[in-house]
């Protein structure tokens, strides 16, 4: 579980989110830090019993993102984000490799899976995977334990048909997704509670078929 002061800090930030304040407050950050790691600590442990592509050795120092924004070439010039950003990194991580994903953001908490935004050749290798397999596909974000958990995330998805596909297609709508994310929703006050843990170990579980799925499209 996770301490309120460690959400309170995100909530302050985004009202003052300048380097000055940021400074003077930075011992509350650094608090954050350690109550992430700690709360970190476990799920790693759990989640390498349960996908052997993720190493129990894994520092979760490494797993916490940068709060620091990249505002170079960005209109928005707040220089810290709003949340805390948590990747759980496997074997081979990397753009050809589907991630597992911890948000952290006041009244915006999630856990998602998969691909965001993949460059267009392991994307073009799951397209093609969900129309060779549709019904293995179907099965897994079909299955109850799944849709008791996750949703398929739609928001980035084309508006026509993807070259080499009919908008006939009968998975046309899963061909036309940019993205391939299954979305946890959690609550802040779910990070207070003891069970968090828990929780997110049954939804490591849950999703394996989904990432194996992936892993075998972006691996032929």
């Amino acid at each position: 579980m996770l301490k309120k002061t460690t959400f309170d800090f995100l909530r302050d930030l985004v009202d003052n989110n300048n380097r000055e304040w940021f400074a003077q407050h930075k011992p509350r950050y650094e608090d954050a830090k350690l109550d992430i790691y700690a709360f970190i600590q476990p799920l790693i442990k759990e989640l390498s019993a349960i996908d052997p592509q993720f190493s129990a050795d894994t520092d979760p120092k490494k797993c916490l993102m940068r709060i620091y924004r990249d505002i170079r070439f960005s209109p928005n010039k707040a220089p810290y984000k709003k949340n805390y950003g948590i990747a759980f990194d496997v074997k081979g991580y990397g753009p050809n490799t589907p991630a597992y994903y911890l948000h952290l953001e006041p009244d915006n908490c999630f856990f998602g899976v998969g691909f965001w935004m993949p460059e267009s050749g392991i994307l073009k290798k799951i397209r093609e995977e969900i129309d060779y397999s549709s019904d293995e596909f179907l099965n897994i974000i079909n299955a109850n334990q799944f849709k008791k958990i996750y949703a398929l995330s739609t928001e980035d998805a084309l508006k026509k048909a993807p070259k080499g596909y009919e908008v006939t297609h009968p998975m046309i709508n899963y061909l036309k997704l940019k993205s391939l994310i299954s979305v946890y929703p959690l609550k802040e006050e779910d990070f207070y509670k003891k069970d968090i843990v828990d929780k997110l170990i049954n939804a490591f579980k849950v999703i394996q078929p989904f990432v194996l799925f992936l892993r075998k499209a972006v691996d032929q």
